[in-house]
């Protein structure tokens, strides 16, 4: 630890103990994308982000429901590697303020960044993307089930709507003032908050920022809600599907600019006014798509949700304003574009990584640029209104109609592999196999049960 190091970990310990903290929470998010923890006394902080704390290899294969698979590189028990809490993101919890935060990164024991990190992975690709001369910025979308756990364990919805409406809004405003105050404590900008379409959901759509910092806020966003939830006598759930037919997305937001700060997604010449690298960016993520699914949808249940005519985006294509295409496009509206103007990733849900997301969206992306890839036309109908016939004709596939299909679509990906490396690719190909095999098949009213508090 440099001396810089060591008076940045002073000002840091001092003034998180001045505030009131004891101790830290930190989280790594996994194969299987659940979001592990690390608590140590705040004294100790200093300790963890100079040696880290010691965590087996075996959770760079570990499934959702705690089992664990095997890949070539790494089999058994033998091996770690160590946890390093990034203090530059800490932050004290404002609902827990004896408790601070702050998220983990992998490394191995001669401290070389480990392989398998998914944070690192999506720190790999915004250096690449500055190297190649973009900066890419990005913004979730999460919608979850508020609920009230009846004493014979029945889920209550904590509104049944109708969705958006004030009926649902004098029930949960209570709950929205404490969870956006929360935020705001923590530094994490909030654009909306409302109830959403269904029974007990809610969405908020969290500020535009780098992708680390999205994918950070994600992380700490599901964390501060399930705090806040428990402090009003509620829970709350991201699993993808939380009733049959009920399901939750988390739809990501990305643009893309050079590093002069102008929008490649508008006051271009292409399709949509698309600037040239913009439209190969867009082009690069459309065909990787499948692939990507994987990492957006990682559960059996995902796939219940991603069903065409559900507005989820079951469709390998784009389309502007379209939103049951898998990507849609935002113009924004006039005389605001260099700032508005996005895409939106719709298939994912909120069990998709947060970091390896993100990371294989810039992978893609660069990928086409570098390819100078061009977009098709953009899709202007609701695809799953065709017929087969008309949606051969016109070039419109569906998206993996399950999780063993979209392990698969991510096994046959170069581009992702180049990007992930053999380590983490293979991983994270066999964690989302090794789900199917045990999932596809078995009832939904089941697996809903069982993965209900899970994510």
């Amino acid at each position: 630890m440099t001396p810089d190091h060591e008076q940045h970990m002073d000002r840091l310990v001092d003034g998180l103990r001045d505030a009131g903290v004891k101790h830290v929470v930190a989280t790594m998010v996994d194969s299987g994308s659940i979001t592990r923890v690390k608590c140590f006394d705040l004294d100790d902080l200093a300790t963890f982000a100079r040696s880290g704390s010691g965590f087996s290899t075996c959770w760079a294969r570990v499934m959702s429901n705690d089992h664990f698979t095997t890949t070539k590189a790494l089999q058994g028990p033998v091996g770690d590697m160590r946890m390093l809490p990034d203090t530059g993101r800490a932050v004290q919890l404002a609902a827990t303020p004896k408790w601070a935060w702050t998220p983990l990164d992998l490394y191995d024991q001669e401290g070389e960044p480990f392989a398998f990190c998914p944070r690192g992975f999506l720190k790999r690709m915004i250096a690449t993307a500055q190297e190649r001369g973009y900066a890419v910025c990005m913004a979730f979308e999460l919608e979850w089930l508020l609920a009230s756990i009846l004493g014979d364990g029945t889920v209550e919805p904590v509104h049944r709507g109708p969705g958006y409406s004030s009926n649902a809004w004098a029930l949960t405003h209570d709950f929205s003032a404490d969870l956006l105050e929360t935020l705001a404590a923590q530094g994490v900008r909030v654009s909306q908050l409302h109830p959403e379409y269904s029974d007990g959901q809610m969405e908020v759509s969290l500020g535009v920022a780098d992708p680390l910092t999205a994918a950070d806020w994600h992380v700490l966003f599901r964390h501060t809600v399930r705090t806040i939830s428990e402090q009003h006598g509620y829970r709350s759930s991201f699993s993808p599907v939380t009733v049959p037919g009920l399901g939750n997305g988390s739809h990501l937001h990305f643009s893309l600019y050079d590093l002069e700060g102008e929008s490649l997604f508008t006051g271009g010449d292409r399709v949509l006014e698309l600037a040239a690298d913009g439209e190969s960016f867009l082009a690069g993520v459309l065909a990787e798509l499948s692939a990507i699914v994987a990492l957006a949808c990682p559960t059996v249940p995902s796939y219940e949700r991603l069903r065409p005519l559900h507005w989820a985006g079951a469709y390998r294509v784009w389309g502007h304003e379209n939103r049951e295409a898998a990507l849609r496009f935002i113009t924004g509206m006039v005389g605001g574009r260099r700032d508005t103007a996005n895409m939106e990733f719709k298939a994912a849900d909120c069990a998709g990584h947060p970091y390896l997301l993100p990371g294989a969206i810039i992978a893609a992306g660069l990928d086409g640029i570098a390819r100078g890839m061009t977009l098709p036309e953009p899709c202007s109908v609701d695809p799953g209104s065709l017929t087969a016939e008309e949606r051969a004709a016109a070039g419109y596939e569906q998206l993996p109609a399950s999780l063993g299909e979209a392990a698969e679509a991510l096994a046959g990906s170069d581009v992702l592999r180049a990007a992930m490396g053999d380590l983490l690719h293979d991983s994270s190909v066999a964690v989302r196999r090794a789900e199917a095999e045990e999932d596809e098949g078995r009832p939904l009213e089941d697996l809903v049960r069982e993965q209900l508090w899970r994510f």
